[in-house]
């Protein structure tokens, strides 16, 4: 059985007093863990308080308190996770950043999308998934087989796919390890790994890391020339050489789409409630058979946003 690491302790959160003698990075730090509305101790029928504590706390601190780590002292400290997710996306040497913030990310949108309780799902996105999948049923199977099937860590997304004269569709799509479900960051070029390369844990992965922000800014705005704009990019994300070097906004042949759920099948979110097998099953596969009972589909319905008066066909 996976004995639990030892618990790491939370970022203390924004607008809380800090005692003066804490370090300087906790001090700075921008990304804290975020609270969960419903689910603050394991989730019934899914996750153990144990399973949870690992899954969640430790896991989502330890990604937090290392992204921290590589944003220290810059604009970027204060930037949201799908922000830096995907102005990090393009530029190798900025691995690190890109695989911490993402993985923080997924992780998060996984998590905050269970419930304690059994959620109704609501009529419009059922009718929704039935067009797309033929039933709802057929959409729980593809999401579980498709889990169960990925030989690797990674999610399992329900994204919305919009298309300018098409109706709204939904999809399955599956990302290994941190990647990323957004258009935006699937122009990603990774030909050196930065974690062996570089050690995005050690103090020199942190350094490289630091050093492609202080040079070349968003990644792709100045090909990774260190200039004068480069610097003013990373100082003022928000300026509009900034927002030109993300012009594309999809890389060759993408298409707009929308993540609404996933299903994480890290290893250490199943490993320590399901080990190799539960009643029968690979524990991969229990895992993800026993999740989708456990779904808030109205914060489903919220993400996907299909209120709106769709074209006629």
């Amino acid at each position: 059985m996976l004995r639990p690491r030892l618990r790491i302790p939370r970022i203390p959160q924004l607008g809380l007093s800090r005692p003066a003698a804490q370090p300087l990075l906790l001090r700075r730090s921008m990304h804290y863990l975020p609270p969960l509305d419903e689910i603050s101790n394991g989730v019934p029928g899914l996750l153990s308080p144990e399973g949870f504590d690992i899954a969640w706390t430790q896991y989502q601190t330890l990604m937090l308190e290392k992204l921290n780590a590589l944003t220290a002292g810059t604009d970027w400290e204060s930037k949201d996770l799908k922000n830096i997710v995907l102005a990090t996306a393009r530029e190798p040497a900025a691995a690190p950043i890109f695989n911490h913030a993402s993985m923080a990310h997924n992780n998060h949108f996984f998590f905050k999308h269970l419930s304690p309780r059994p959620v109704e799902m609501p009529e419009p996105l059922k009718h929704h998934f039935e067009k797309s999948f033929g039933s709802v049923e057929t959409l729980r199977r593809e999401m579980v087989y498709t889990a169960s099937a990925m030989f690797g860590p990674g999610f399992v997304w329900l994204v919305k796919v919009e298309q300018p004269g098409m109706p709204i569709a939904f999809k399955v799509l599956a990302t290994y390890l941190a990647g990323s479900p957004y258009p935006g960051a699937h122009w990603r070029k990774q030909e050196v790994d930065m974690n062996t390369a570089a050690g995005s844990s050690s103090q020199e992965g942190i350094q490289t890391g630091k050093q492609w922000l202080e040079n070349t800014a968003y990644g792709a705005a100045t090909g990774g020339t260190n200039t004068g704009v480069a610097r003013q990019q990373l100082r003022n994300p928000s300026s509009p050489a900034a927002h030109n070097s993300q012009r594309h906004k999809h890389a060759p042949g993408g298409i707009d789409l929308l993540p609404v759920l996933c299903l994480n099948t890290w290893e250490h979110v199943w490993l320590r409630d399901y080990g190799t097998g539960v009643g029968g099953l690979g524990g991969k596969q229990a895992f993800a058979e026993r999740w989708w009972p456990t779904i808030n589909w109205n914060k489903v319905y919220e993400e996907a946003n299909i209120e709106k008066k769709q074209p006629k066909i």
